[in-house]
Parts: C-alpha cells; sequence; structure tokens
C-alpha cells in the first residue's frame, strides 16, 4: 500500500474541510456546478464517479463467481447480511432514532428525507473500498474478490426494488425512472464498459497490460475520490455548518449500524467455522456501504440540498475513520476469534 493510501483518512479529512470551507465561501460556484445537470443527474459527479469506480471495477473478473462454492459459508453470510439484514435493520434505525427519538430535535419537513438518506445508503455494499480493508486485515483474495463480484452481479438487479419497498413502507414516494437511471449510470454501464476494456487489454498484452493500466488509473480513481468529496462536501457546506446538531444526530444510527453488521457478519463466520480470513472481509463488506452510488441516487431522487443527499454524506464523513477502526478490532481479535473451534483451521491462502 503506497503513502498516499495508507494516509488516506487524513487526506479524507482535508478535502472535507476544504470542500466544506471552499462551500460555505463560494456558494454561489458550487450552485453553479450544481445545476449543471440531465434528469436530475449531475454531470461533474457522474464524471468523477465514473473515474472513481471505473478503475476498481476493472480488477473485477466476474468470472470469480466460479470461486464461490470454495467459500460457500462465509459468501452465505455475506448475502444474509448485506441483502436479508442491512437494508431493513437500517430503516428500523432510521424510524427508530430520526423518526421517533430524535424528530423533536429535528427539522419537520425533512424527516422522511432523511430516513430515506440512510436508507439508500444501507442499500448500497461497499465495491471499490471493500479491498483496501481486505488488504489490511490479510483478508483471503479470492473470497473477497468473490464477495465483490457476486455483491455486484446481485446489486444490479436488487437495489432499485430493495430502495422501492423500503422507501414505500416510509410513505415516501418513490421516482423510480429516476432510480432506474441511478442504477443504470452507477453500475450497469460501468461494470459493462469496466469488463470490456478489461477483456480487450487481456486479449492484446495479458495480465501484465492490465496492470500496467491499473497502475496508471490508480492514482486517477484516489483524486477522483478525493474531488467528489470536495464537490459533495461543497454542494453540503451550508448546512453541515448551519446544522452540527443534525449531523451528529443522523451520524447515530449509521454508526450503530455499522458495528451491528460487521459484528453480526464476524459472530456468523465464527460460528460457522470459517477462517479468519474470511470472516474479516465478510465482516467488512456487510459494515461499509458504496456511498458513491447512495450519493449519486439520493441527489438524483431528492436533489443537492436534500435530507436524503445530507444523510449519505454524513456516511460519507464516517465511513473511512470507522471502517478502520473495525479494521483494528478484526485485527485485534483474531486470536479470539481462533479459539472458535472449527475456526481455528486457515483456509488456503492465495497469491
Amino acid at each position: 500500500m503506497s503513502i498516499f493510501e495508507r494516509f488516506l483518512t487524513v487526506w479524507v479529512g482535508l478535502c472535507i474541510v476544504v470542500g466544506i470551507a471552499l462551500g460555505h465561501l463560494a456558494p454561489a460556484a458550487f450552485q453553479a456546478i450544481a445545476a449543471v445537470e440531465v434528469a436530475k443527474v449531475n454531470i461533474p459527479v457522474a464524471v468523477l464517479i465514473w473515474l472513481m469506480i471505473v478503475p476498481m471495477l476493472l480488477k473485477i473478473d466476474f468470472a470469480a463467481l466460479t470461486e464461490v462454492g470454495r467459500h460457500w459459508r462465509g459468501i452465505g453470510v455475506t448475502l444474509l447480511v448485506n441483502w436479508a439484514v442491512k437494508p431493513f435493520s437500517m430503516a428500523l434505525l432510521g424510524w427508530l432514532f430520526i423518526g421517533w427519538l430524535f424528530r423533536p430535535l429535528l427539522p419537520a419537513d425533512q424527516i422522511d428525507s432523511y430516513i430515506a438518506g440512510l436508507i439508500i445508503l444501507a442499500a448500497a455494499p461497499c465495491t471499490a473500498m471493500v479491498f483496501v480493508w481486505s488488504n489490511l486485515t490479510k483478508g483471503e483474495p479470492h473470497f473477497t474478490l468473490s464477495q465483490v463480484a457476486l455483491n455486484d452481479a446481485i446489486m444490479v438487479v436488487a437495489f432499485a426494488p430493495i430502495v422501492a419497498l423500503l422507501l414505500g413502507l416510509s410513505a415516501i414516494t418513490v421516482p423510480w425512472g429516476t432510480l432506474v437511471l441511478s442504477v443504470v449510470l452507477y453500475i450497469v454501464v460501468p461494470v459493462i464498459v469496466s469488463q470490456l476494456v478489461r477483456r480487450r487489454l487481456l486479449a492484446q498484452g495479458g495480465p501484465q497490460a492490465l496492470e500496467g493500466v491499473l497502475a496508471k488509473l490508480g492514482p486517477v480513481s484516489l483524486v477522483a475520490l478525493l474531488a467528489t468529496l470536495v464537490l459533495l462536501f461543497g454542494f453540503q457546506g451550508e448546512q453541515i455548518i448551519a446544522q452540527p446538531l443534525v449531523i451528529a444526530l443522523l451520524a447515530v444510527p449509521i454508526l450503530i449500524q455499522v458495528y451491528f453488521n460487521s459484528g453480526l457478519a464476524y459472530i456468523l463466520n465464527r460460528i460457522a467455522g470459517e477462517a479468519h480470513c474470511v470472516a474479516g472481509p465478510s465482516a467488512l463488506i456487510g459494515a461499509s456501504n458504496f456511498f458513491e452510488l447512495a450519493v449519486a441516487a439520493a441527489i438524483s431522487l431528492f436533489g443537492f440540498q436534500s435530507g436524503a443527499a445530507l444523510a449519505t454524506v454524513v456516511g460519507v464523513l464516517i465511513e473511512v475513520p470507522v471502517m478502520l477502526s473495525v479494521v483494528w478490532i478484526v485485527n485485534r481479535s483474531k486470536g479470539w476469534y481462533e479459539r472458535g473451534g472449527q475456526a481455528a483451521k486457515p483456509a488456503r491462502q492465495t497469491p
């Protein structure tokens, strides 16, 4: 891992501060950027998100789905937590904290929008950053690749229906056209483009050609991530400065969600007898979010100044530091984990 990646938390923090400051000092400039949109999709943000996620998707070989059988218990835990627990537990936490406990402290006209943002955030399992978290926990690489590929394949067809179902239960009108457009733009098209480019590179120059392109695009992806953060926090800069209490209150269900889902996946893998190098990535993908898609979908559905957009941005705000704390817990608890009977038998590591 490069020094730049190692200190990613620092750069993220700086970009958040810069974005908030610029949004507060030059709101007109960010409003002008926000106005550059087609069908409620902001073009500058869309370009940055593509630059961010396509290099990550190039790393994914969807043929890795054939590896699912090797770690079927870990895959089963991942799918259970990501698709049967996470979106619904966040809907419950959103209703409990935002819709009830914190309601008197929040703007009444934004309550439903805040809950919608939390649901959208939880319905998009992490894709790109899981590779970073897995590397930090010495995760089994084929398992990490398999679960990311499988989650992406499921997300293409499941994200919109789950979001629509939960938003409908929350009595929020769902603009299906915009939601489907977000899925197509931020999942389907990037996946297709990345796989076509990947196949072309492998056909022309083999793995060396692919690695060479990935090495060049890696910095582009990170710069796009940081630039996206500056823009997103610039769009929300005035709201963040004006509503620190709202930010703190929105962070509560997100934090509970992260630790609950990561802990659940970690313990279930231990009970199932999976090795620690499988349980770590499984817990981490269950805790983190594909915040690029979540932010884009929230903005597309409800607008830049909405409570939903703010809720997903709060997810970005705490994502990296909180996930680093989960990595620390997973690493420090390895001895305890491996004393759990079958879990003490390590999985065969692959290069």
